[in-house]
């Protein structure tokens, strides 16, 4: 289980468990507890244990019990002092308590509920260290009165005054630096947070370890983590406020190493900012967006990457009311086989648990609309501490025990099956709890009563033992491979996201989770009320255990659409020009013939990106006076041309290894080319104006004069051009010649023109020519459908001009370069981005297949950059001015670059 792996560190049979929730434990003494028995008296050595609410006895023997007493039952503490006899041994003084019931715990030690006798009972302890006894005393009658307030603020208050008093009292002890050379930087008060319970000390940062003393020096004296083996850390809320700092020391681990709840935000930041300064150079940040992206690609599993959304909205295996949350994805609980290839044997994923069943839906509804405001449609959540213990009490029975007061649940209220668990969240009044991750996972112990508890008898005589699993799982472990086998499905895989709308994202809030009938507690929502705001401490305890009792909805991750995973369906796509047709309709279908033409192909280019690192610079050549601006080349490869600032066009010979023609067609700078036949080049200028090249003859063929301002890219797809141009339009151009032969002019017809906010800096189409994105200078990135010329998206995601955009082969997503040095990949389904990363330079222009992108950057160097997990691989040294163009052939294996060091440079992939 999550929480139940963190290592074992004590073998004790006290816990911090037995503590009321909220109750800290202060200090421990040896001592005596004194009983009658017949005419001697019986002492039984253990550890007497201070607690805020409680006094515990832990005997060494394992056969006695285990005795709490609360201090709000006490009716007398005091010191007894024995008679002294100057001819007798003297006593020493002993504790006696008279109080109105006493718990026994685990005996026989056996975990099982607690066994409380009521009625006036006197119980004494004598103390080892006897001349410690008035002191215990004193601090019991403190906290006796405390207890005994009437005011659960005042109560709260006094304890937290003593708890602070002890803190100020003591200080991390630096001997237990593991090393004399080790340079403390930060010293601070803290709280070890555990599932239900929480252990005040000390927190230490120095240059080589963090370490948490506990007060109480429970578990162990000092706990020490070394910093260079912290993999990630992360900020959480803790009790609704900013307070929480968890550190891992594993990278796919959902338990963490340590959770600590500060008393001020400013003491968390700064011990966070501390260890981020120390790993920056050695762990990459991860956000949502790049696990998205890594998860649509399939690099994630939807395993992993679930786990990866609940660790970013602040769910922790350590906090039961945040604890992650995973979906039902199976709706069949009642076949002998389950058939993952029949959509009904899903739960339908777009809906949350409360609207499964419209019977129910109906009536939550007639509730919801005669509620006066706030509204809400479902009065319980789908994740608080009792429902992860509902799951996990056969693992963790003293959890269980310690939420509920020393009692399991009745039985029949217990998680007894599979099915009928399902059945009650379908049809259940007040249950629409989903699951956690142990369902997913590969330790079936959960379902398993291996601990032999007694957890109660069913009002049909039938104990309750293991969990009754769906007919078609042979046994546990073949339940929870099933169930993994199920989320990782193509049906889930294609439906996972509708989910994610709902929990982490824009279907979590507002209006679109009033649509989605997805409305819970106003008060579960992160935001929704500032404790520290209610004055009355009665008022704002009550509210802040209603809350963490009731549980919290995860911090909202994305404000817009999920996007789709990708998976092998799709990737038999049609063309299409409606606006509103599926974006699996958007790229280029494969002829059966071709398929396996295409695949081998594909498989080719796949390869070469792979070795894309071993990039190798074959020759450079110094053709243009100005920095080069656009590369575009035969299809035999034999001859390149190039555009540049110095209005030239060029045409370069690859067999002569020189420049063989020199064209200009005004005195502006030319600022791209393109080649839509091998018979003629394109090219823009900064004149308004695009002139149309005629290589058989060595001339200028046309013009077109098609704009206000600069024309700065262009495209072209089945005789249509795309022009974009300063002056805030892209312009489409239909090619109808009257003849074939290139000589003759062309006649071009304006079909559409698609208006923008700025100037268009770049365009780009993709594959199949059904889209095309441009990027503007205000940084804006819009995609329209090309059949129908209506915006898809419209995404302002750079603080400056985009120098370049560019399609994925599969047409999913979009890259886009700016000048504020940023990469983003933009779903064209929904327009999240859904990967960014800043650079440390300017990358002007780049090739790239959907992973992995080749950058020209600023310095002249070409970045291989993987998107996945945001990190340079491969860094070539280039050119000496900025990288300004750049194009690869089809196989992927030859790249030409050209600078603003007026080079032209060819590049060959060595695998």
């Amino acid at each position: 289980m999550a929480f139940l792996k963190t290592k074992e560190r004590t073998k004790e049979r006290f816990s911090l468990l037995l503590l009321d929730l909220e109750e800290y434990y202060f200090e421990q003494h040896t001592a005596y507890q004194l009983t009658a028995s017949s005419a001697r008296e019986r002492k039984i050595r253990g550890s007497f244990k201070v607690c805020s609410k409680s006094i515990i006895f832990d005997p060494e023997d394992i056969a006695e019990p285990i005795l709490k007493i609360a201090l709000r039952d006490c009716k007398r503490i005091e010191l007894v002092e024995k008679e002294e006899n100057p001819f007798t041994e003297t006593k020493p003084p002993v504790i006696s308590i008279v109080c109105g019931q006493v718990y026994y715990i685990k005996e026989s030690n056996v975990i099982s509920p607690y066994r409380n006798e009521r009625g006036e009972t006197r119980v004494t302890f004598q103390l080892e260290g006897w001349s410690k006894t008035e002191d215990v005393v004193h601090i019991l009658l403190q906290l006796h009165r405390a207890s005994c307030l009437e005011k659960l603020g005042d109560q709260t208050a006094m304890i937290a005054a003593n708890l602070q008093s002890r803190l100020a009292r003591s200080s991390f002890d630096k001997n237990s630096f593991q090393s004399v050379a080790e340079k403390p930087h930060m010293e601070c008060e803290v709280e070890m947070v555990m599932p239900l319970v929480s252990n005040p000390g000390h927190v230490c940062i120095t240059d080589e370890n963090l370490y948490f003393q506990p007060l109480n020096g429970y578990p162990e004296q000092v706990i020490q983590i070394k910093l260079h083996s912290v993999r990630r850390i992360y900020k959480r809320r803790h009790g609704l406020r900013p307070l929480g700092l968890e550190v891992f020391c594993t990278e796919n681990d959902s338990c963490s190493d340590i959770y600590l709840k500060f008393y001020n935000s400013a003491d968390r930041d700064e011990i966070y900012y501390y260890i981020a300064t120390f790993l920056e150079n050695h762990i990459t940040e991860h956000t949502a967006e790049s696990y998205t992206l890594q998860w649509q690609r399939g690099h994630l599993s939807n395993y992993q990457y679930l786990l990866h959304l609940n660790n970013l909205a602040d769910r922790s295996c350590n906090d039961l009311s945040q604890y992650p949350v995973f979906p039902w994805v199976i709706h069949d609980y009642s076949s002998t086989q389950l058939d993952m290839t029949n959509s009904a044997t899903f739960r339908d994923l777009s809906r949350p648990v409360g609207a499964l069943t419209k019977d129910r839906l109906e009536r939550l509804l007639a509730r919801y609309r005669g509620m006066p405001d706030p509204r809400f449609m479902y009065g319980s959540h789908y994740s608080s501490p009792g429902y992860v213990l509902f799951y996990l009490v056969r693992v963790a029975p003293e959890h269980m025990l310690c939420l509920q007061n020393g009692r399991y649940d009745h039985a029949d209220r217990m998680f007894n099956s599979i099915a009928e668990t399902w059945k009650n969240c379908l049809e259940g009044a007040t249950d629409f709890k989903e699951l956690i991750p142990e369902f997913y996972g590969s330790d079936s112990s959960f379902l398993e009563n291996k601990l032999n508890l007694d957890l109660g008898r069913r009002q049909n005589g039938s104990l309750v033992c293991d969990v009754v699993l769906p007919p078609w799982a042979s046994d546990a472990s073949d339940f929870l491979q099933k169930n993994k086998t199920a989320l990782e499905s193509q049906y889930v895989s294609e439906h996972l996201h509708e989910w994610i709308d709902l929990v982490f994202g824009f279907k979590q809030r507002g209006s679109e989770a009033v649509a989605a009938h997805n409305v819970f507690h106003p008060l579960t929502y992160e935001g929704s009320i500032d404790c520290d705001s209610i004055e009355d401490p009665d008022q704002r305890i009550a509210m802040l255990t209603q809350i963490l009792e009731f549980g919290q909805t995860p911090k909202q991750l994305f404000t817009s659409p999920h996007p789709q995973r990708i998976t092998p369906r799709f990737h038999n796509m049609t063309r299409s020009s409606s606006i509103n047709t599926p974006l699996s309709e958007l790229s280029p279908a494969s002829t059966s013939e071709d398929s396996s033409f295409e695949d081998l192909t594909e498989e080719s280019r796949k390869l070469a990106w792979t070795n894309m690192g071993n990039l190798k610079l074959l020759s450079s050549h110094k053709i243009h006076k100005e920095p080069v601006t656009g590369i575009a080349v035969t299809r035999d490869g034999t001859a390149i041309f190039s555009t540049s600032q110095d209005s030239t066009l060029k045409m370069f010979s690859k067999e002569l290894s020189d420049f063989q023609r020199s064209m200009s067609f005004s005195n502006m700078a030319l600022s791209s080319c393109l080649m839509p036949d091998d018979k003629t080049v394109v090219c823009s200028s900064w004149d308004n104006n695009v002139y149309f090249y005629s290589i058989p003859y060595g001339r200028r063929q046309d013009t077109l004069m098609g704009h206000d301002d600069a024309v700065s890219k262009m495209c072209w797809y089945d005789e249509q051009l795309y022009t974009a141009s300063w002056d805030s339009t892209v312009k489409v151009w239909q090619r109808e010649s009257d003849d074939a032969s290139s000589h003759k002019r062309s006649q071009f017809e304006l079909l559409a023109e698609f208006e923008h906010d700025a100037g268009v800096n770049t365009i780009g189409l993709n594959p199949a020519g059904t889209l095309l994105v441009s990027g503007c200078k205000d940084g804006t990135v819009t995609i329209w459908d090309t059949g129908n010329y209506g915006v898809l998206q419209q995404v302002r995601c750079h603080t400056g001009t985009i120098h370049h955009v560019a399609f994925s082969s599969d047409s999913r997503h979009v890259l886009s370069a700016g000048a504020d040095s940023c990469l983003k990949v933009i779903d064209v389904q929904t327009g999240m981005v859904i990967s960014s990363v800043k650079a440390e330079e300017e990358q002007r222009c780049f090739c790239w297949d959907g992973n992995t992108a080749l950058c020209g950057g600023q310095s002249g160097d070409l970045l291989l950059w993987d998107l996945l997990s945001n990190t340079v691989t491969k860094r070539i040294p280039g050119h000496s001015g900025a990288v300004s163009a750049m194009w690869m052939n089809e196989q992927c294996t030859t790249v030409i670059t050209g600078g603003d060091d007026k080079q032209i440079i060819f590049w060959k992939l060595q695998c």
